[in-house]
């Protein structure tokens, strides 16, 4: 087996335009904390872009960053936060679910598995901030799309076409991003006590409201204990984060406390304690527990979430927490794992969605559709795009179907 580890754009260029020539796949790879998920890797070579690093450019004023696809993402986060600003859309880190280090992960993988985490809900995931990219395909040729401002029109927006591709179609040697001010104060204002059902309404009730809720999450009875180092105890957790200026979410937490006066006790958490809860939301702490019980992340309607999960523990032992209001629902599988069939056989009789195993043995991802199965029209879809721009098959191949 061969690694290649490109330091240029250049030699990223010449080493897949090598693959191609000779016909052999590439396994794509950045720091490695999303590696386990999708089908099992069957390449002899592997394209290793983790010193491909570096920022290009950065300018705080005009709200956008350029680095090299391999750039450790801990790295510009730092940096934005030296500048008081963030990437809003608070990219997940993979590397604890698979018993990795945390703050693993590039920006390029950041787009090329279309992270996002808890602000979603109001800020969208990586492909509504991506300004950019240049990339070599599966054809072994360079192309750009977008550019580095804001306001950017340059024909079909593949920037966006190639999130969520996995490096399936085109390998990222550099991406931009538009960047935004981090908010001066956030509070979460926690409901303690809560069964799934009350706290999918008192989510319902606080995202319908005025006070610009931007997160919403709700962790059952003993999940809870398993962030921000056991701080929120035992007893289930629904938490509310709301961002802003100080005297703005004052007001806001306020309000929110006289919606929700009667849905069961109330606790303000702010500041440092507030983002520690929540990066642990983000990157699935409570089950990031170094085992191989597999875990689904399943993204469906929002007010349907529990019932689903109530459903499936008739059938199967599973273990929950919700993010995005409900949208967003976390399983880890107890005692082993029910056939796939039968977990989106319940997405469609709740309202859709779509369930990605994210956590498990290489057996068993083998065995699995890993990802959603689309439907046949978009399947076709998929194969046309994978056969323009992959049209040998070099690219991570097998990894998504």
């Amino acid at each position: 087996m061969t690694t290649f580890t490109p330091t240029t754009s250049d030699e990223v260029l010449s080493t897949v335009a090598w693959a191609v020539a000779e016909e052999t796949p590439l396994e794509i790879l950045g720091h490695g904390s999303k590696r386990g998920i999708g089908r099992p890797q069957q390449s002899e070579h592997t394209l290793d872009l983790s010193r491909l690093t570096g920022v290009t450019l950065y300018e705080p004023a005009e709200l956008v960053l350029s680095a090299k696809a391999g750039t450790p993402l801990a790295d510009i986060e730092k940096l934005l936060a030296e500048n008081g600003q963030q990437l809003a859309f608070e990219p997940m880190n993979y590397g604890p679910l698979h018993g990795g280090e945390p703050g693993r992960g590039t920006l390029g993988g950041v787009l090329a598995a279309n992270l996002s985490g808890p602000r979603r809900l109001k800020a969208g995931a990586a492909r509504d901030h991506i300004l950019g990219i240049n990339v070599v395909s599966g054809r072994g040729e360079a192309f750009k799309s977008g550019g580095r401002v804001v306001k950017n029109v340059t024909g079909y927006d593949m920037s966006k076409l190639m999130a969520n591709s996995w490096g399936t179609l085109a390998v990222f040697t550099d991406v931009t991003f538009k960047v935004l001010p981090a908010a001066e104060t956030e509070v979460t204002l926690a409901i303690r006590g809560l069964l799934d059902d009350a706290a999918a309404a008192a989510m319902a009730m606080a995202l319908g409201s005025s006070a610009e809720v931007s997160s919403a999450a709700h962790l059952p009875e003993r999940i809870a204990a398993r962030v921000a180092s056991g701080s929120l105890g035992n007893d289930a957790a629904t938490l509310l984060r709301v961002e802003g200026f100080g005297p703005s979410v004052a007001y806001r937490i306020a309000a929110l406390k006289t919606l929700l006066g009667n849905a069961g006790p109330l606790e303000e958490i702010a500041g440092e304690a507030s983002r520690l809860i929540w990066r642990d939301v983000r990157d699935c702490r409570p089950f990031a527990d170094n085992s191989e019980k597999p875990v689904w992340r399943v993204s469906m309607t929002p007010g349907e979430g529990h019932q689903m999960v109530l459903t499936l523990r008739m059938q199967a032992a599973v273990s929950a927490f919700y993010d995005w209001q409900g949208g967003l629902v976390w399983l880890r599988m107890e005692e082993g794992d029910p056939e796939a069939a039968l977990l989106r056989g319940l997405l469609r009789k709740h309202g859709g969605g779509h369930a990605t195993l994210v956590r498990a043995a290489p057996s068993h991802r083998a065995a699995l559709p890993v990802f959603e199965p689309q439907p046949a029209a978009l399947a076709a879809l998929s194969q046309r795009l994978k056969q323009e721009f992959d049209p040998k098959n070099i690219l991570n191949p097998g990894r998504m179907a």
